[in-house]
């Protein structure tokens, strides 16, 4: 349901676990509580748990660009702080790219001096080209709606 935008919490440096492999809620509130984290939800019945208290967020059906006003409003969350320290991927904070991570991107792909970093969990390299950019501008925008 919010893979979207996990994705883009993610993109903004925010240590962000999307749960996809069919556990119960129970299961996940604990995990939430155990690790000091929100549970964002559009379940409903995520009401019905004791311990969704204090850690669920139930958010309203919307898309992407709703849904981050609403989380930006509520956690005062700064989209550009830390932006893109962690892999959209796996979540993993990112590292900068060892010289063989960085031979794999397209030589014409890259600027001059442009910084690379790299997933050492998953070893996907980043770098500030098209996607980047349309990911920043859009955390850009949130940023401002925010202030």
């Amino acid at each position: 349901m919010l893979g979207q935008l996990c994705r883009y919490l993610r993109a903004a440096g925010y240590d962000t676990l999307l749960a996809n492999d069919g556990q119960p809620d129970r299961i996940l509130l604990q995990q939430c509580h155990d690790e000091g984290r929100f549970f964002l939800t559009q379940d409903q019945l995520i009401r019905e748990h004791k311990a969704a208290r204090n850690i669920a967020l139930i958010l309203p059906q919307g898309n992407t660009d709703e849904l981050a006003a609403i989380l930006g409003t509520h956690f005062h969350l700064d989209w550009l702080d830390r932006a893109f320290t962690r892999c959209l991927v796996d979540n993993t904070p990112l590292l900068a790219a060892d010289a063989v991570s960085a031979a794999r991107v397209p030589p014409d792909a890259l600027r001059p001096n442009e910084p690379l970093t790299v997933c050492p969990l998953c070893e996907r390299v980043y770098w500030q080209g098209s996607h980047f950019k349309r990911m920043h501008a859009r955390l850009a925008r949130w940023q401002a709606e925010n202030t």
